[in-house]
């Protein structure tokens, strides 16, 4: 089940590898995700000293769920992933020229997961390219059905 999703990603970047991650999260942030409260449109994924941390997520708090602690919306998050993935990611990030990138968070067996894409950046004219095909399959779509 999808409950955020940042379709940016995919026109800004090629997505060559998906890697799903946990989120070490509080217990308000969970109901509010549940709740569709969660943004991925700014967020960005960075390595730092051997970890994971999802930055820039934005959770806007329930007033129901969060009226005993002050609630961050934009806190850094960490994400956990299996410690032979952080050497990928590690090794991918700083000699190959990729870009960790947040591309969906969804629910899996009840817990919160987020999909995290190994990318790289995309030129103007990679983008056109993409926007020309894309209009194409859509004029095809249309020449089909009349």
């Amino acid at each position: 089940m999808r409950l955020a999703e940042n379709r940016k990603a995919s026109h800004d970047y090629f997505i060559e590898e998906r890697f799903e991650a946990g989120l070490a999260l509080m217990g308000w942030e969970v109901k509010a995700i549940r709740a569709g409260r969660s943004q991925l449109k700014e967020a960005y994924v960075v390595v730092r000293s051997g970890e994971v941390f999802l930055i820039g997520c934005h959770i806007s708090p329930l007033t129901s769920a969060s009226t005993h602690v002050l609630p961050d919306p934009t806190r850094t998050r960490k994400l956990l992933l299996h410690a032979e993935e952080i050497s990928t990611l590690i090794g991918k990030v700083e000699r190959a020229g990729y870009t960790l990138v947040p591309l969906d968070l969804h629910l899996t067996r009840g817990r919160v997961k987020l999909t995290i894409g190994l990318a790289k950046g995309k030129k103007q004219h990679d983008k056109r390219a993409t926007e020309r095909d894309r209009e194409w399959e859509r004029q095809k779509q249309r020449l089909m059905r009349a």
